[in-house]
């Protein structure tokens, strides 16, 4: 913001000294106008010292992806965001055969299994039962009566969520890719943390009677905002966040008004 052009210096009349026509030596006062020195950049120093950038839903050293911040007053939008409660999605890689102390690979090795009798169906099948699991969790922690006619004004809208505290919640996970002993999952989550991504791949890979770390999490969405509206930090100039606030201005609206109205 401060690289960017400045407004003009408010102007001031000052009566300056001025050579008479008729020569002489004669001095008369000439009302002029001149900037005010106040405003000069020497004087005033950077206009901007004290904007408070806010950040939104966290992301750990080892975790990539979507991160939200607020700039001015964005910081209530990030509130009002945060009040939502919206979906976040992630991509998370694994590797079956090894348990660290971190559940990441790059953690103290703890132990080598086998994997060789790790499929896809068997995999998946532990990811059926994850989701049907926290589907049933996600309905007692919504507190809505699913018999009634707003459980199904909610469920049309896709706003069927817990609007307050509650563990970390899975929406909905599948696998993306499977090549042993690797594979990559997609996985939609409430009220989580990266941590708890990785250690449920490391139960996982105790499900099917093996152990597995987590080689990568990255987030893809977070509520409104997707990578597509990520500014990579070669692209952390006053032009190009200026545009960001502009494209996702009406989807942060159209999201406060349908989910707080």
């Amino acid at each position: 913001l401060n690289a960017a052009p400045g407004r003009a210096p408010r102007q001031r009349i000052r009566f300056l000294p001025t050579p008479a026509p008729g020569g002489g030596g004669a001095v008369e006062l000439v009302a002029a106008s001149v900037p005010v020195l106040a405003d000069h950049p020497l004087v005033r120093g950077p206009r901007f010292k004290k904007l408070k950038i806010g950040a939104g839903h966290r992301l750990d050293v080892k975790a990539s992806g979507v991160f939200v911040l607020g700039i001015g007053h964005g910081n209530k939008l990030l509130t009002d965001l945060y009040n939502c409660h919206l979906t976040k999605v992630y991509t998370v890689g694994g590797l079956f055969g090894k348990a660290t102390d971190d559940f990441s690979d790059t953690g103290n090795l703890i132990e080598k299994t086998t994997f060789d009798h790790i499929t896809r169906e068997k995999l998946e099948r532990i990811l059926a039962v994850i989701q049907g699991t926290n589907q049933k969790a996600l309905l007692m922690y919504s507190n809505i009566d699913m018999k009634t006619q707003e459980a199904y004004e909610l469920a049309v809208k896709g706003l069927i969520r817990p609007m307050g505290k509650s563990p970390p919640l899975i929406t909905a996970i599948r696998c993306l890719q499977f090549a042993l002993p690797e594979f990559q999952l997609e996985i939609h989550c409430l009220h989580e943390t990266q941590q708890y991504l990785r250690k449920m791949v490391h139960e996982i890979g105790l499900e099917l009677k093996s152990s597995a770390v987590c080689t990568q999490v990255r987030r893809i969405r977070d509520g409104v905002f997707t990578v597509d509206d990520a500014l990579p930090r070669t692209r952390w100039n006053l032009q190009s966040i200026q545009e960001a606030i502009q494209n996702c201005q009406l989807r942060v609206e159209t999201e406060l008004e349908k989910t707080l109205a």
